[in-house]
Protein backbone atom coordinates (compact mmCIF):
# COMPACT_ATOMS: atom_id res chain seq x y z
CA UNK A 1 0.00 0.00 0.00
CA UNK A 2 0.94 3.41 -1.15
CA UNK A 3 0.68 6.19 1.38
CA UNK A 4 -0.80 9.40 0.25
CA UNK A 5 2.02 11.88 -0.45
CA UNK A 6 3.45 10.05 -3.28
CA UNK A 7 0.27 9.83 -5.04
CA UNK A 8 -0.39 13.38 -4.45
CA UNK A 9 3.20 14.06 -6.15
CA UNK A 10 1.88 11.84 -8.56
CA UNK A 11 -1.11 13.75 -9.43
CA UNK A 12 0.60 16.78 -9.06
CA UNK A 13 3.32 15.38 -11.53
CA UNK A 14 0.48 14.30 -14.38
CA UNK A 15 -1.40 17.74 -14.09
CA UNK A 16 1.58 20.13 -14.64
CA UNK A 17 2.55 17.50 -17.30
CA UNK A 18 -1.12 18.15 -19.19
CA UNK A 19 -0.61 21.71 -18.52
CA UNK A 20 2.50 21.64 -20.15
CA UNK A 21 0.97 19.89 -23.21
CA UNK A 22 -2.06 21.87 -23.31
CA UNK A 23 -0.16 25.25 -23.35
CA UNK A 24 2.20 23.84 -26.46
CA UNK A 25 -0.59 22.23 -28.83
CA UNK A 26 -2.11 25.38 -28.58
CA UNK A 27 0.94 27.49 -29.00
CA UNK A 28 1.98 25.63 -32.38
CA UNK A 29 -1.96 26.17 -33.89
CA UNK A 30 -2.09 29.62 -32.97
CA UNK A 31 1.60 29.79 -35.13
CA UNK A 32 0.94 27.68 -37.65
CA UNK A 33 -2.43 29.74 -37.98
CA UNK A 34 -1.14 33.53 -38.00
CA UNK A 35 1.72 32.21 -39.69
CA UNK A 36 0.84 33.05 -43.04
CA UNK A 37 0.46 36.63 -42.23
CA UNK A 38 4.17 37.36 -41.51
CA UNK A 39 5.60 35.38 -44.24
CA UNK A 40 7.37 36.59 -46.32
CA UNK A 41 7.00 34.23 -49.38
CA UNK A 42 4.23 33.71 -51.13
CA UNK A 43 5.08 29.97 -51.86
CA UNK A 44 5.26 30.12 -47.74
CA UNK A 45 2.24 31.78 -47.21
CA UNK A 46 0.38 29.01 -49.26
CA UNK A 47 1.96 26.38 -48.13
CA UNK A 48 0.84 27.58 -44.40
CA UNK A 49 -2.37 28.77 -45.91
CA UNK A 50 -2.51 25.33 -46.89
CA UNK A 51 -2.14 23.65 -43.56
CA UNK A 52 -5.22 25.92 -41.76
CA UNK A 53 -7.00 22.67 -40.62
CA UNK A 54 -4.27 21.12 -38.63
CA UNK A 55 -3.62 24.55 -37.13
CA UNK A 56 -7.29 24.58 -35.86
CA UNK A 57 -7.52 21.02 -35.28
CA UNK A 58 -3.69 21.90 -32.61
CA UNK A 59 -6.00 24.79 -31.13
CA UNK A 60 -8.72 22.74 -30.12
CA UNK A 61 -6.55 20.13 -28.57
CA UNK A 62 -4.74 22.41 -27.16
CA UNK A 63 -7.75 23.83 -25.43
CA UNK A 64 -8.89 20.43 -24.35
CA UNK A 65 -5.90 19.92 -22.32
CA UNK A 66 -6.01 23.27 -20.73
CA UNK A 67 -10.01 22.39 -20.07
CA UNK A 68 -9.33 19.22 -18.59
CA UNK A 69 -6.71 20.43 -16.09
CA UNK A 70 -8.26 23.44 -15.05
CA UNK A 71 -11.40 20.53 -14.53
CA UNK A 72 -9.09 18.71 -12.71
CA UNK A 73 -8.00 21.45 -9.88
CA UNK A 74 -11.13 22.21 -9.81
CA UNK A 75 -12.70 19.56 -8.64
CA UNK A 76 -9.68 18.67 -6.39
CA UNK A 77 -10.17 21.79 -4.06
Amino acid sequence: MTSPAPQEAERRKADQELLFKGIAIALIGVVILLGPRFARSPAVQELMIGGAVVGWFALVLGGAFLGQYFLRRRTRR
